[in-house]
């Protein structure tokens, strides 16, 4: 596997398409890690969002409702916010070509929210300076025949990602503790032992869900492969209006599904369920990460910064070359500077 295509040019290391995932060339490599620190130092601008308060422990008791959805942001500082969100994706970018090269570990991003709530848009905007052949995006729809005949987890241990590439998840295995939560009957499709009517899906039961997911987010997690987990936390009346403007723009008419408004009259039957299924799976390798999502350009910002400091944690490395490799490349260097 290696990255067909140079990355932008913004990078300050240049990589050529017909080489190796291992290899790289030109430039001054400890100038390049020069670069990247003093990037790391770059100081928070007054009244930024605090991303680290967007993180939930288990400190006092969770209650979604009274996490607010939005950051108030002036208008005269979307100009430096925007400019700092610039910032955090070249940090990406850079980051990003170090995973990849050094090819041992792996980064699962989640997403889920409401309908409207911005997982699409993030992807496009946070995402946007990544080189996509490191990056793998996987929306996950009603389950086919095939995958029901596996457990629940099985589609989802299918598209985990390889090493050294981030995979983002848009809905998750989590759907399965949050709409099999509102609509129980959903879950008589997975014809499991002893679940043949909706009474016998009980506190127990889901006690057990949680579980299998926090045992398998571990199991991932020893493995090489780390993993964010954001909430995008949408207000009602905000999403109330983005489907408005849906209905209104014929060029967002496919965005809308009848489904939407039928899915909006469980509002609080869904809220009540994420409240349960975070503060369930909030763990101290996995913690989730409740971002205010009325504010697009606010929520951009503090879901780059905790993937750049999440990929500054795992401190991907150039892979080391060995003695006989390294007295190798030297020969072949001097054979190639000879030809005319």
């Amino acid at each position: 596997m290696s990255f067909g295509a140079e990355f932008p040019l913004n990078l300050l290391l240049r990589h050529d398409p017909a080489e190796s995932k291992r290899g790289f060339t030109g430039g001054n490599i400890k100038g390049w890690f020069i670069s990247i620190k003093r990037t790391f130092r770059i100081k928070e601008k007054k009244g930024n969002m605090n991303w680290k308060k967007c993180k939930v422990t288990h400190k006092g008791n969770f209650e979604l409702s009274k996490i607010k959805t939005v950051c108030e942001i002036k208008e005269r500082e979307k100009v430096s916010l925007k400019e700092q969100l610039q910032t955090y994706l070249e940090e990406l970018d850079k980051l990003q070509y170090l995973l990849f090269a050094e090819d041992r570990q792996s980064l699962l991003i989640i997403l889920q929210g409401m309908d409207s709530a911005g997982k699409d848009g993030s992807i496009k905007h946070i995402m946007r300076g990544l080189n996509p052949q490191g990056v793998e995006v996987h929306s996950f729809k009603h389950p086919s025949t095939l995958e029901l005949e596996h457990d629940y987890l099985w589609r989802y241990i299918q598209k985990l990602p390889e090493r050294g590439e981030i995979a983002i998840f848009n809905r998750s295995h989590y759907e399965n503790v949050l709409v099999t939560k509102v609509h129980p009957e959903i879950l008589l499709s997975e014809r499991l032992p002893g679940i043949d009517t909706t009474k016998k899906i009980d506190k127990e039961f889901w006690k057990r869900r949680y579980k299998q997911i926090n045992d398998f987010e571990k199991n991932t997690i020893q493995n090489g492969t780390q993993i964010l987990k954001f909430y995008l936390h949408l207000s009602k009346e905000e999403q109330r209006k983005r489907f408005i403007e849906r209905l209104e723009n014929k060029e967002k008419h496919w965005k809308f599904s009848s489904n939407d408004i039928t899915e909006r009259e469980f509002w609080s039957e869904y809220q009540l369920a994420y409240q349960s299924a975070i503060k369930k799976t909030s763990t101290k390798i996995a913690p989730w990460y409740v971002i205010p999502a009325d504010d697009k350009l606010s929520a951009h910002i503090l879901m780059s910064r905790v993937i750049v400091e999440k990929l500054k944690e795992m401190n991907p490395r150039f892979p080391a070359i060995d003695k006989k490799e390294e007295e190798f490349m030297k020969h072949a260097r001097a054979k190639l500077a000879k030809e005319k």
